[in-house]
């Protein structure tokens, strides 16, 4: 993790970064006493970027303030500031007060995209009052950017809490090339119908240059959607806008992206002869099960993971009556859950947690023997250096989520295994089974296929497993987060350069130079880009 070497920013920083980066949270936190850059993968695949362009990444802090609060996130040297300089790289804060977490975040993000973008697999929850809240917040995200980026700068949006702002930002600042990425599934277009704020989330993501997704399936639901609802003309690379709204015959570039892990970091933490002695003391805790489970997931209703438990209480019953061949042994199978919280103020987070942990209950208490446990439940987020521990120790992962963008713990666990050794048996709902074909693949929805998965994993040859984790492994090394991030922003170059190459041709026809760019707009719509103090 990387330190403060400047705690001030100038005036002469305002609008002269040609990499931004916006996203709903900042990739930092408060260290004793002192700002650090914190874990995390978009973090690692953006942050040298940025730190090579003395690029910005705008977001939110964390810090829910009050209306009129003073006070403001960054706390450097007894001053408060909005803008801070972290290793060449200028993190600004957006500020949200209490109300704006209520409805921005928790109504709209997590109560009605979340849900409706995963399957609908729970209802979700539509407020008028709360999408204008939520249109608030992403125009000041747009107008934080447009403040940062230079004239013709690049500016990278993330996720599904920011769908507007790319619309917003082309309204602002037309010069500035605009990409976004999609975390998370892009839900079929009968789903996609539900939601009340359609068109204009539409019109939101069409403001972009380049669109990306994590599979094909949502790039090709999204540009399915914007012909139907927008009249968007597809092509081979995208859609062409139709609409003075829009820009008219102006192109989006729409494409599939997956992301991916810092391979390097993982393999370096699983040679260490630490985390070799680490993976071998857990095993031994366990007393030397013959089967470690392994899944790691956050507490979330679409991980799967009472299903997985349920899959798992099969299991045993069917060893335990004697009807499985593959354990003569007797030793015992084990799972080890890890759930990291969230969101835990939300009602259906609650109950998945009250459910998760009460079939943790029923598997211990009808399998378990004293001192022995058959499922270890770690409701905690664990570093690192822990997590791949808990994979080289494992023998089969357990990647089952109902829906899942990617899942970048399934490569995590490959990236581990540098001795070719373990099984991953992985959901086909997951973002990851496009790239991870050797994987056991698994309809997570159907428990008898989950159990016949777990037997045929155990029942696997060391020669079969070593194969399909060589292939795997060989994957996802030629296929990092840092090829990740440069492959977007090559497409993002792609655009700045046919853009260039329009203006000059414009300038020949024309004899005349264009006009400069002018980057006021939004100064003029009163952000306070820098308070400091």
């Amino acid at each position: 993790m990387q330190h403060v070497t400047d705690e001030r920013m100038t005036p002469a920083a305002v609008g002269s970064h040609h990499l931004v980066v916006v996203a709903n949270r900042l990739p930092i936190q408060r260290v004793e006493g002192r700002w650090e850059t914190s874990p995390g993968g978009l973090a690692r695949a953006m942050l040298g970027v940025l730190r090579s362009r003395h690029g910005a990444w705008i977001g939110w802090s964390g810090d829910v303030e009050e209306v009129g609060d003073a006070e403001v996130p960054f706390d450097v040297s007894g001053a408060t500031a909005r803008r801070l300089e972290l290793d060449d790289i200028e993190m600004i804060s957006v500020p949200l007060t209490a109300d704006d977490f209520q409805h921005y975040y928790e109504s709209v993000s997590n109560g009605a995209l979340w849900p409706l973008f995963h399957d609908a697999i729970r209802e979700s929850t539509f407020d008028a009052d709360s999408w204008a809240v939520y249109e608030a917040v992403n125009r000041r995200f747009a107008e934080a950017a447009a403040a940062a980026a230079a004239p013709s700068a690049t500016v990278w949006v993330h996720d599904y809490h920011l769908l507007l702002v790319p619309a917003m930002l082309r309204a602002m600042r037309p010069d500035v090339i605009i990409g976004f990425f999609l975390h998370i599934p892009f839900p079929p277009q009968e789903l996609f119908m539900r939601m009340p704020w359609r068109e204009s989330i539409l019109d939101g993501l069409l403001g972009a240059d380049v669109i990306g997704f994590q599979r094909s399936v949502g790039a090709d639901n999204f540009v399915g959607l914007a012909k139907r609802l927008r009249a968007a003309e597809p092509d081979e690379h995208g859609v062409r806008t139709n609409g003075e709204s829009l820009g008219d015959g102006r192109h989006v570039r729409v494409g599939t992206f997956p992301i991916s892990i810092d391979v390097d970091e993982v393999e370096r933490i699983a040679r260490a002869p630490e985390t070799i002695a680490r993976a071998r003391e857990i095993r031994s805790r366990m007393g030397d099960p013959e089967t470690i489970f392994l899944g790691v997931d956050r507490l979330d209703y679409t991980k799967g993971i009472d299903l997985r438990l349920q899959s798992f209480a099969t299991l045993l019953d069917e060893r335990a009556a004697g009807r499985v061949q593959d354990s003569s042994s007797r030793r015992p199978i084990v799972l080890v859950q890890v759930a990291v919280p969230g969101r835990e103020g939300v009602d259906s987070y609650v109950e998945e947690r009250r459910i998760v942990e009460q079939l943790v209950g029923d598997v211990n208490g009808g399998h378990a023997s004293i001192g022995y446990p058959v499922v270890h439940y770690l409701r905690r987020s664990l570093a690192l250096d822990e997590l791949v521990a808990l994979y080289m120790a494992a023998d089969i992962m357990l990647v089952t989520p109902r829906r899942d963008g990617m899942n970048l713990v399934a490569k995590e666990f490959v990236a581990s295994r540098i001795d070719d050794t373990g099984v991953l048996i992985l959901s086909e709902f997951a973002g990851a089974a496009d790239e991870l074909t050797q994987a056991v693949l698994v309809n997570p929805h159907d428990p008898d296929a989950i159990v016949a998965a777990m037997h045929s994993a155990m029942a696997m040859s060391a020669p079969a497993a070593a194969h399909r984790m060589r292939e795997m492994r060989r994957y996802v090394t030629g296929h990092t987060v840092d090829d990740w991030a440069r492959s977007f922003l090559a497409a993002l170059g792609e655009v700045s350069g046919s853009r260039n190459a329009d203006d000059t041709d414009h300038h020949d026809a024309n004899d005349a130079a264009p006009d400069a760019v002018d980057p006021a707009p939004a100064a003029a719509a009163g952000l306070v880009v820098a308070d400091r103090g």
